[in-house]
């Protein structure tokens, strides 16, 4: 070998919101409790259309693969977001840098082309609601951004839903009648 300089790149330096360790610890209960509500919220819609037959169709299947893909994008970056201010290191490895941007990008389009399906699904209902069923076959899916975009996903467009609404209270009497039948068994000799 010659006497070449040889330098690689073995990992990066993230650089935080701030360096203040209160303000890290808010900006640490802020982001745990956004993305907390963004994969709850997100469960309950594919629960809900899963779990209701009324829900089965092209509209809610979109919602709910929707909501699959907002978690698996949220999961990309904010779980490492989340340790490197807990730990107060901002370090993360070539390797995992590239594949987290990799999937970063993979979701992000994911999530473009089913909002564009959903608008475009939303049209024909409106514009050619006669023609609906006929167009859309169901056999035809079947840093700030990352974190508030899916969180609000499911409140717009599930939450102030009549539909998700009554699927979701007739999910949550079903467990609890589960729970009710359970406990009279127990208490039965």
């Amino acid at each position: 070998m010659g006497t070449e300089n040889d330098t690689g790149i073995s990992e990066f330096l993230l650089l935080g919101i701030s360096e203040d360790p209160e303000l890290q610890l808010l900006i640490y209960g802020l982001f745990l409790f956004m993305y907390l509500v963004t994969v709850l919220g997100n469960l309950l819609i594919i629960l809900a259309t899963i779990s209701d037959s009324h829900l089965h169709t092209p509209m809610y299947l979109f919602l709910s693969n929707l909501s699959f893909v907002d978690i698996c994008f949220t999961s990309t970056t904010v779980p490492k977001m989340l340790v490197n201010i807990q730990t107060q290191s901002q370090v993360i490895g070539y390797k995992s840098c590239i594949t987290q941007m990799n999937f970063f990008l993979l979701f992000s389009v994911v999530d473009i082309f089913l909002l564009s399906i959903m608008t475009y699904d939303q049209f024909v209902a409106i514009c050619h609601p006669l023609h609906y069923l006929v167009i859309m076959k169901p056999c035809i899916s079947s840093v700030m951004y990352s974190v508030v975009t899916p969180m609000l996903n499911p409140f717009i467009y599930s939450v102030r839903n009549k539909d998700i609404k009554s699927a979701l209270r007739r999910l949550c009497e079903r467990e609890s009648m589960k729970v009710s039948v359970v406990l009279r068994l127990k208490t039965c000799p």
